[in-house]
């Protein structure tokens, strides 16, 4: 079946908390669901393409994919995403994805499977609810709930 992932926007830590015990929509905050994009590995590779800095030197930056939830849990996480990340993807809008999605529909973790045409929609969407979060006057961060 695959992974389901729940890319959302929320204030801070304690709030997206809420959204891994409720779920994003029904703790009202704007969410953008896809199945296969991992945070970790796929969109690390976006956020090394959009950035411009090497995937090794994103790893290390205290929000990327820093676990929220219990590491008890065995089929649901929830984690942060970068700062870094909200931002390329503002400032990459509009329709800056194209050659982004072209170079990431290469990577050997998606087995060639992937289209850019979706990739580059997938950016787009997620741009959209980056864009959401840092116009706020107290900017949202990023967050993703993973399900098996």
């Amino acid at each position: 079946m695959g992974n389901l992932y729940d890319y959302f926007s929320a204030p801070d830590d304690p709030t997206a908390l809420t959204a891994f015990d409720e779920g994003a929509e029904a703790a009202g905050l704007p969410v953008l669901p896809v199945k296969g994009i991992d945070p970790y590995v796929e969109l690390g590779q976006a956020e090394s393409l959009l950035t411009g800095t090497p995937y090794d030197e994103i790893t290390p930056l205290p929000r990327f994919n820093r676990l929220l939830s219990s590491p008890e849990d065995d089929s649901r996480w929830l984690v942060t995403l970068t700062d870094e990340l909200r931002d390329a993807l503002v400032a990459a809008r509009p329709g800056g994805f194209a050659a982004v999605a072209e170079s990431w529909s290469h990577i050997e973790e998606f087995g060639g499977n992937a289209r850019p045409e979706d990739l580059s929609d997938f950016l787009g969407g997620l741009a959209e609810l980056a864009e959401e979060a840092a116009s706020r006057s107290e900017p949202h961060r990023l967050y993703c709930l993973m399900s098996l």
